[in-house]
């Protein structure tokens, strides 16, 4: 695959290009680094006029992600204008850092032939991201139409599982055998053409081209020629398993602190390599399922299609619609008593809602430590008890401070007495929640962050309600 630019093709060249480009970002941008309304008010106004000129003008300074921030920000019908009057400046890098539903709208405009050009100028990993997410038919069409050296990485990388590392890797890469010197490298990569540029340490490999060891440019660029790579370099390294998920390829850069690592297949050979700008990627696309898992939310794109968040949303409010049941059917058993003193329907609210927060609180916290790997088998016992004592001393402070409260505005030190009491068997019962419900999903397999949310509220709102309303009952505040 060929090598890939950083920045979209200048119209503007010469000794002043670097002030303007100075001056573009001071015209674009704002202090928060996003593009200024008025600016992509002019870009957009000088499509709709025509002037496909100056729209260029305005743009070519960009860098390749502020114009795919461009076309996300422009309205969905008009994107596609915008990206024919910017002509090339809508290249291979811009695709690759468009949002996933408008670069398939974009994609979807242009012929195989196009995309497989735009495809055939990135690394294997972002082509793979462009072409994953096509149709059968438009995917195939695209692949015939690439070089067969193309051709073979892109399907090589597709007929790994999606999100693992296969189809995160990128095959360029550098490896030589352990029986080179220093020097004999440093000879190899000034004279090898195709070789790819962006690399951090090279890889030493055996005969079976399996890796050994890994060196540094810096070791080498630092080191006598004539020493052998064997005695060079490190011999411990991180070898990621070419179907291990990307979540758990995120986990191991973060614990070893790597910037890159080599890809072996089920043999051990060496078949690709990971760098650290993909895995920051996936990192925040990782933590962002989490959150919008957590809330029910779908994929949670401003740029989804409407009934696709439908689809997604609707399910989650259904079931809580089912799960709500649970706490109005206790209230419903304590009719009569919330008739004869209705400040407790007023004050019921508070504690299913104060305890709903803390269970939340607990739960993001379980969610997080089981995606990040810092809970297993072996703490979690600890981390449900740690919790709980969290939760106790959460709940004493809020059911004192609710009592004391309630007691002083009502005059019923006794109604102040029992809304404390519910409070602390809330607090107390949403932490345990918080932290085993996600806990028990976890060790059936099943994502933690799909369907905790539901539980757990209707945990705390049940309980919530069950409490205050029967030790309401239990002390006779009703007569």
């Amino acid at each position: 695959m060929s090598e890939r630019g950083d920045m979209a093709e200048p119209l503007v060249h010469g000794d002043d290009f670097e002030d303007t480009l100075i001056e573009a970002a001071e015209a674009s941008h704002d202090e928060d680094d996003r593009l200024k309304p008025e600016y992509l008010t002019a870009v957009l106004d000088a499509v709709e006029e025509g002037d496909s000129e100056k729209a260029r003008d305005l743009v070519s300074p960009l860098h390749p992600a502020d114009i795919a921030d461009l076309l996300e920000l422009a309205p969905s019908d008009r994107r596609a204008d915008v990206a024919a009057a910017l002509g090339d400046l809508v290249g291979a890098e811009v695709l690759s850092e468009l949002n996933d539903y408008v670069r398939d709208d974009l994609i979807g405009a242009l012929a195989p032939e196009q995309v497989a050009e735009f495809a055939s100028e990135l690394d294997t990993d972002d082509a793979v991201a462009i072409i994953e997410d096509m149709e059968e038919a438009d995917q195939q069409a695209v692949l015939d139409a690439m070089e067969p050296e193309d051709r073979a990485a892109i399907e090589s990388a597709l007929s790994h599982p999606e999100e693992s590392a296969g189809r995160l890797m990128q095959r360029d890469l550098v490896a030589v055998p352990e029986h080179m010197t220093v020097g004999q490298v440093i000879d190899y990569l000034r004279d090898s053409g195709d070789l790819t540029r962006d690399f951090w340490e090279i890889f030493v490999v055996d005969e079976g081209h399996r890796p050994i060891g890994t060196c540094q440019l810096s070791w080498i660029l630092t080191c006598p020629r004539g020493v052998p790579m064997s005695d060079l370099m490190k011999r411990e390294q991180t070898l990621i398993p070419v179907d291990m998920d990307q979540e758990e390829v995120a986990l191991r850069f973060q614990k070893y602190a790597l910037i890159s690592a080599a890809v072996v297949d089920a043999s051990g050979r060496l078949v690709g390599m990971i760098t650290v700008d993909d895995i920051v990627h996936i990192i925040s696309e990782e933590a962002g399922e989490d959150i919008l898992r957590l809330s029910g939310a779908g994929e949670g794109d401003i740029n989804e299609p409407v009934m696709d968040s439908y689809r997604a949303r609707v399910r989650w409010l259904l079931t809580n619609l089912l799960t709500a049941l649970v706490a109005s059917t206790i209230i419903g058993i304590f009719e009569g008593t919330i008739q004869k003193m209705v400040a407790l329907a007023t004050l019921m609210p508070i504690v299913a809602g104060v305890g709903g927060n803390a269970g939340s609180q607990t739960m993001a916290v379980t969610v997080r430590a089981l995606a990040t790997n810092q809970i297993t088998g072996s703490n979690a016992r600890r981390t449900i008890l740690r919790e709980i004592r969290v939760a106790l001393l959460n709940g004493s402070t809020v059911a004192v401070v609710l009592g004391i409260g309630v007691g002083l505005v009502f005059q019923d030190m006794a109604l102040g007495g029992v809304i404390a009491a519910a409070m602390m068997i809330n607090i107390v019962t949403a932490g345990l929640a918080g932290a085993a419900v996600p806990l028990a999903f976890d060790r059936m397999n099943l994502d933690p962050a799909v369907a905790s949310s539901i539980f757990v509220t209707m945990i705390t709102d049940s309980m919530g309600f069950f409490a205050f309303l029967s030790l309401a009952t239990a002390a006779g505040l009703t007569g």
